[in-house]
């Protein structure tokens, strides 16, 4: 990779301490003039889908979260006002927490426990990690974020006595979410035995009209928050859903909301060269040919960006990630994204990167700023954050040295503003992405279904139990129990459901066969 290349292909961007290289990605000398159709067709899809167009057509809502940061761009006065009076109410919720003028049954609030799954949950974790600081937060989060029994009771010991001093913040748009309701249900039952109201710890952040709004409104939670429509999961993280855990925590929520906007101005270039947002849609578009012909791994050399990998999973991924175009082609997009940090993944699966299977490029993140005060020489002249760079900049070489490409993002120390900036610019990047190759970056109809069958599965499950109970303690096959329903192409799928249910002692006792498959199923 020449100096040259590097000089031409290297944006930075001093206002925002911000700089992306794409030189190590080996496209063209004609590639940005072949695309620069394309890519002026998508800069003008994003202006009318933050202009307020309906730009999720399946269920004909606008996508909005660029107001957010920019109230004053919404496209009816409304909803700025909303937009404005969202961002007031959760700073005086937080003031109230801490100063106390909110409490908890046994005094102040000193946890927060956050109630959500997917953007409700991965938003939130991300921001908690990247700019927390034990000495300084001034609430301690922790999460339910599954519906793993065994992951609820951990975060209920490490809150064991302390529930009177936790605060909970329920987040679901339609509060019928299966895994959030779950765990508000779980919640709700471990701060009643412990003697204490549910209602009086708890606040919900959920769509207006939702069964979580009227549940949360006919038990007197101490407040709501709204989560509107016309914001994804995926995006909300600078919504109610991420801002009030981090106004909680003690966090700059306008510091970070200032990062995104400053972002978002970046990324609205029709300049190409200059946007990052862009550019960074561009590379993923070569490196993958436009088809998610190779993975995203991610690798930011910096502790507290450890779960950013997790974040974009989603965000990149349920975005993309589709079957059919907005013609009705079936297309089968996506862009699969892994990752964790940096050095650590050298010592897990950069040896794979390096010299095994070519499915992949590398999206490198580089932090400048080492620590808060001096480092000391762990060698003569040489401090950790010498080593942490020089395993960013070894491993970088090395992978392309070996035909892997990769793009580097550099910030110069993890901020609220970097935070903010990072989230709006890979929020751009799907956007344009996603026009690049004509999809819907903002629907997830394979969410919906993987609901529809779970829900399915849980049907079945009940027919099962009544078949086992109807049977006066019979011992039979999960092969028999699917006969008697006339349903022989799910055998499977019940002895799975029977097998766990009797190791949960759920009124079905096993006596297994062998072959398993022959276990005997009964009812007591």
């Amino acid at each position: 990779m020449s100096w040259e290349r590097f000089k031409q292909h290297y944006l930075n961007i001093n206002e925002l301490d911000f700089a992306i290289d794409i030189s190590r990605i080996d496209f063209g000398d004609d590639f940005f003039a072949n695309m620069e159709p394309k890519i002026q067709a998508a800069y003008s899809a994003m202006q009318e889908l933050e202009a307020g167009a309906i730009s999720n057509p399946d269920e004909g809502r606008m996508v909005g979260h660029y107001w957010l940061r920019n109230a004053a761009l919404a496209p009816e006065p409304e909803l700025t006002a909303e937009i404005e009076q969202c961002l007031v109410d959760i700073k005086q919720i937080a003031a109230n927490v801490h100063n106390r003028a909110i409490q908890g049954a046994t005094g102040e609030f000193t946890n927060c426990l956050i109630i959500g799954i997917g953007g409700s949950a991965l938003g939130p974790q991300f921001v908690a990690d990247a700019l927390g600081c034990p000495k300084a937060d001034k609430m301690k989060l922790f999460f339910f974020d599954n519906t793993d029994p065994d992951g609820m009771d951990r975060t209920m010991a490490a809150l064991d006595g302390q529930l009177g001093n936790t605060l909970s913040v329920v987040i679901s748009k339609s509060g019928g979410t299966p895994e959030t309701r779950n765990g508000m249900l779980e919640a709700q039952s471990a701060y009643k035995a412990a003697g204490l109201d549910f209602a009086k710890h708890a606040i919900a952040i959920t769509g207006e009209g939702s069964k979580l709004d009227k549940v949360a409104t006919s038990e007197g939670w101490l407040t709501r928050l709204p989560m509107w429509d016309w914001v994804g999961g995926r995006t909300s993280e600078l919504a109610a859903v991420g801002l009030l855990p981090a106004a909680l925590q003690g966090l700059d929520i306008d510091r970070m909301l200032a990062g995104a906007a400053a972002m978002d101005a970046a990324t609205r270039s029709t300049e190409t060269a200059k946007n990052p947002a862009a550019l960074l849609a561009l590379m993923w578009y070569f490196a993958t040919d436009g088809k998610g012909a190779k993975d995203m791994v991610v690798l930011p050399y910096k502790d507290r960006l450890m779960l950013f990998s997790k974040y974009l999973q989603q965000l990149v991924m349920e975005s993309l990630g589709k079957e059919f175009d907005l013609d009705g082609n079936k297309v089968n997009q996506g862009i699969a994204v892994y990752g964790n940090k940096g050095s650590t993944d050298q010592h897990a699966y950069v040896q794979q990167l390096r010299e095994g299977v070519h499915n992949f490029f590398a999206t490198f993140i580089e932090v400048l700023k080492d620590r808060t005060g001096d480092s000391i020489e762990v060698e003569t002249g040489t401090t950790s954050g010498d080593f942490l760079q020089g395993f960013y900049l070894g491993t970088r070489d090395a992978l392309y040295e070996n035909g892997r490409q990769s793009v580097s993002i550099t910030i110069k120390e993890v901020t609220p503003e970097a935070v903010g900036q990072l989230i709006a610019l890979f929020e751009r990047a799907v956007g344009l992405y996603a026009s690049l190759v004509n999809i819907n970056a903002y629907h997830q109809p394979g969410v919906e279904a993987g609901k529809k069958a779970a829900a399915g599965v849980l049907e079945l499950e009940q027919k099962a139990i009544a078949t086992l109970k109807a049977s006066s303690g019979e011992a039979l096959t999960a092969e028999a129990v699917a006969a008697k329903l006339g349903l022989e192409s799910e055998a499977e799928l019940i002895f799975k459901l029977l097998l766990r249910l009797a190791a949960n002692n759920r009124g079905v006792t096993a006596v297994e066969q062998c072959p398993i498959h022959q276990t005997e199923f009964s009812f007591k």
